[in-house]
């Protein structure tokens, strides 16, 4: 393999875009592939050192490492397979780096499918907000096998500030879940509490201070604050319907292994409820506004 190795990037969303700018910026050779061309171009214009590809097959070629950041296992397998897919354009050795929240079913498909094609899949969902990404502060949970991801050590570091490398394919997406678990925990709860100190006569932002004053003051509640205190205003940062995908995933996995969630069960109800009154594209905060908005007020005197 070449050096310094070349990257292809797909997945220019919120995340994506800055870990791409990252590697880049780390003095890899990036070709970004994105379905809306503009966005890629863009990205292209205004950074050193990446081109752009017309399709997957596109980015692949030539590429000693392919880097996905996407929604879900659909969207992953949708670059991967078809004729103008990545599968298409790969060849012995190329590694594949998927970093979005696919799940483990999904990461399991993407090893078989590279394996058989002479090639690695290596395992590292991100846990941060896009700040983090753009300060390239991101902890990422990898699995995969510990020569290659030992090989990837410069390129993850060009993206995070910690690094955990968990054990083989699948390790990282299943860590991943249950990191995300305690996220829509801590979300569901951080929801009703606030609904609960409105629904009493406290103001909701100041009782949004004392939330990031006191023991619950998480990275999370603080950096959602507006998205809580400002609903109707606020930037999406992580999608609710993307929530109730990761609930499915960890609810599956949760059957799979047989540990018991209760809660992770209540939060998925809750945001599908949520997403069945038109709140799927709001930032997953937006449980705050389902439950305002249908908690009768007598509930909570």
């Amino acid at each position: 393999m070449r050096n310094p190795k070349k990257v292809a990037f797909l997945g220019l969303g919120r995340m994506g875009l800055p870990m791409a700018a990252n590697i880049a910026g780390a003095g890899f050779p990036v070709v970004v592939y994105n379905p809306t061309r503009g966005t890629a171009e863009d990205f292209a214009a205004a950074t050193e050192g990446v081109t752009v590809a017309g399709s997957p097959r596109e980015a692949a070629v030539g590429a000693d490492i392919v880097v996905t950041m996407l929604a879900d296992e659909p969207a992953l397998r949708a670059v991967y397979e078809g004729p103008q897919g990545l599968l298409a354009g790969w060849s012995p050795d190329k590694v594949a780096l998927d970093m979005g929240t696919t799940g483990p079913a999904g990461t399991a498909w993407l090893a078989q499918a590279v394996r058989v094609v002479g090639g690695t899949a290596v395992d590292s969902p991100v846990s941060g907000s896009v700040k983090a990404a753009e300060t390239a502060g991101l902890t990422l949970m990898v699995g995969g096998p510990a020569d290659v991801v030992e090989e990837l050590r410069p390129l993850l570091r060009s993206m995070s500030a910690t690094i955990y490398h968990l054990g083989d394919s699948g390790a990282g997406a299943v860590m991943k879940l249950a990191v995300n678990n305690v996220i829509y925990a801590l979300g569901q709860a951080v929801s009703e509490s606030l609904v609960l100190a409105e629904r009493s006569g406290i103001d909701r932002a100041e009782a949004y201070e004392v939330f990031c004053n006191s023991a619950i003051a998480a990275p999370m509640v603080k950096y959602r604050r507006d998205n809580y205190a400002s609903p109707d205003t606020s930037i999406t940062q992580f999608a609710l319907t993307l929530a109730a995908k990761d609930l499915r995933l960890i609810t599956a996995l949760a059957d799979e292994v047989g540990a018991p969630m209760p809660q992770a069960a209540v939060n998925l109800d809750t945001a599908v409820r949520a997403i069945d009154q038109g709140l799927g594209d709001r930032d997953m905060a937006a449980v705050a506004v389902y439950l305002r908005d249908r908690t009768p007020p007598q509930a909570f005197s």
